[in-house]
């Protein structure tokens, strides 16, 4: 049993620092911005919170953080309250955030000037992936560092990888993202050209899924796609959020993502329709708007 401090309860903290505790069986300290989000999370899984992440990460062993984006996470880090501010000498950052590969190398390098190791870990899975405790996480750090944190990370994975140095993480991330776009724009034309054609769209699943077109995409998301819902899963301004990354570190990189670029656009088109909290398999509401 390790003493962790777990930093963000969105919807993918808090269940993975509730796995932590629970299946870990670590002493779990959490922040919430949302002190109220924080004690609802005491209630349900023990553990005990606090009124800054600096708090929270005092004497810890491993301190976690998932919150929204790199200004979020310089706040809870390297803000005047940050965790920053109170980590003992030797004890670990790993953060869950999907955030650039700047900020991890930024943290990387004042984790070592505190004494401390870093490593950066988004994940893959979406809320139901959080909730099971079955996640792919993505690691950018030291071999060493690495080994010490796997233990304690793989309380909510089944996939844990080591990628290369700081930053890397986040950039297979960007990879995973990239990938998910493309095969739901895919998926989405498939489903609407089947509607048009007149078909059965679920016997045609029934058999395209067991082929080389079948993706996790298909099999988790045709039926509420077909159905015309889409709360299922990852918010478009989160998606955004992501492929903003993706397409600046394109920039920076000199990779070519025409259809990465386009399915921004087409996100773009969907919050236009007032979908901002609808899953990422609302592409297919804007082919039939």
């Amino acid at each position: 049993m390790s003493k962790v401090a777990f930093i963000g309860l969105g919807v993918m903290g808090f269940p993975m620092a509730g796995h932590l505790k629970t299946k870990g069986g670590h002493d779990v300290t959490v922040y919430n911005r949302t002190a109220a989000k924080a004690a609802s999370w005491v209630e349900k899984f023990g553990g005990s919170s606090a009124p800054t992440p600096a708090q929270a990460a005092e004497n810890a062993d491993f301190v976690f953080t998932c919150v929204g984006n790199d200004d979020d996470l310089r706040a809870v880090t390297t803000g005047p309250d940050g965790v920053f501010q109170s980590m003992k000498p030797g004890a670990i950052l790993i953060d869950n955030t999907t955030a650039s590969a700047e900020v991890a190398r930024e943290l990387d390098a004042a984790a070592k000037a505190k004494g401390c190791s870093f490593i950066d870990a988004p994940v893959s899975g979406g809320q139901a992936g959080a909730e099971n405790g079955v996640l792919t996480v993505m690691c950018g750090g030291d071999e060493a560092t690495f080994s010490t944190a796997k233990p304690v990370i793989d309380g909510y994975a089944r996939m844990v990888g080591l990628m290369g140095p700081a930053g890397a993480g986040q950039l297979t991330k960007m990879i995973n993202q990239i990938c998910i776009a493309g095969v739901v724009q895919g998926l989405a034309e498939g489903i609407h050209f089947g509607k048009r054609a007149g078909l059965d769209i679920e016997k045609v699943v029934e058999v395209i899924s067991k082929g080389a077109a079948g993706s996790w995409q298909m099999e988790n998301r045709h039926k509420t796609m077909n159905e015309g819902k889409y709360d299922f899963g990852f918010a478009i301004d989160w998606m955004r959020k992501d492929l903003g990354i993706v397409l600046t570190e394109a920039r920076q990189n000199g990779a070519k993502l025409p259809l990465t670029a386009l399915v921004d656009q087409f996100y773009g088109d969907v919050q236009a329709m007032g979908g901002n909290r609808w899953d990422t398999s609302s592409l297919l509401a804007r082919l039939e708007k």
